[in-house]
């Protein structure tokens, strides 16, 4: 795809305006579900469960109906229903997961979030994580995070300070999600880290942006679980990249951090 040239502040702002309104759009049709019965399937996975829900799939629904109509031209990857070109002229792809989180989601659990993020080429333009239940909003403007909570107040975030391991809070969706060649480098970490916490989904991820946490290690992700999350960290101040220290874009083994040293402190453990 060819790479969009950089758009001016108008541009950018109406682009995340329209990512706003597939927050808006998606958090109405998800709701009406959520803490509710609702059928779930199981897609399947070489590490167990894999749920969906027609949540899942008529939220990604509605977000693809509006973008067809107001951006023709940009392509779109989702999780549900899969890709769809756009005619090539502007660079743009939306990157989206209807629910991250919908093993939380089908429990009554509130930690997971719908996941808007929009590609210029392969470059994270921007990214927002939108929990409707909460009504917490975390997105991006060209160079800075933002936090929207419960009572409607945004502000600014940041990722805190913590260059050393021994201090640091880590955390991971799930160990049962890590393969067991990598669990051992994973557990090598945890065990001088202060702190070890599972859960959160997308939420772990913007908790570290908002200086709550300091250090997140995942695998097996794919584009959807991390496109919207790259800019939020790190316009932040934090760093994440795959453990090969790659861009992180593609998916697969995640490493972030709030802290640059510490992620180059963890990514040396992890490449060993």
């Amino acid at each position: 795809m060819t790479p969009a040239t950089k758009p001016s502040t108008a541009a950018f702002a109406a682009l995340l305006e329209t990512a706003h309104a597939l927050a808006d759009l998606s958090g109405e049709v998800i709701l009406r579900r959520f803490r509710r019965p609702i059928a779930v399937e199981d897609k399947g996975s070489a590490l167990g469960f894999d749920p969906v829900t027609a949540a899942d799939r008529d939220a990604e629904r509605v977000i693809s109906r509006y973008l067809l109509r107001h951006h023709p031209s940009h392509a779109i990857v989702g999780e549900e229903h899969g890709s769809r070109d756009g005619d090539g002229t502007s660079g743009l792809r939306w990157v989206i997961d209807p629910i991250d989180g919908t093993k939380a989601f089908i429990m009554g659990s509130p930690l997971w979030g719908t996941l808007i993020g929009l590609l210029d080429g392969e470059m994270p333009l921007l990214g927002m994580m939108n929990q409707p239940f909460t009504g917490e909003r975390v997105w991006t403007s060209r160079t800075a995070t933002h936090w929207r909570t419960a009572d409607g107040r945004t502000r600014r975030i940041k990722t805190r300070a913590c260059p050393k391991l021994e201090h640091a809070i880590l955390t991971t969706t799930s160990p049962n999600l890590i393969g067991e060649r990598d669990r051992r480098k994973f557990m090598e970490v945890s065990g001088r880290a202060r702190l070890t916490r599972y859960g959160g989904d997308c939420y772990g991820y913007c908790l570290l942006a908002g200086g709550h946490t300091d250090l997140l290690i995942e695998t097996g992700l794919k584009p959807h679980d991390v496109v919207a999350l790259i800019p939020i960290i790190e316009r932040a101040g934090g760093r994440i990249t795959t453990w090969e220290g790659e861009p992180a874009a593609r998916g697969g083994r995640i490493l972030a951090a709030g802290d640059p040293a510490l992620h180059a402190e963890v990514l040396k453990m992890l490449r060993a």
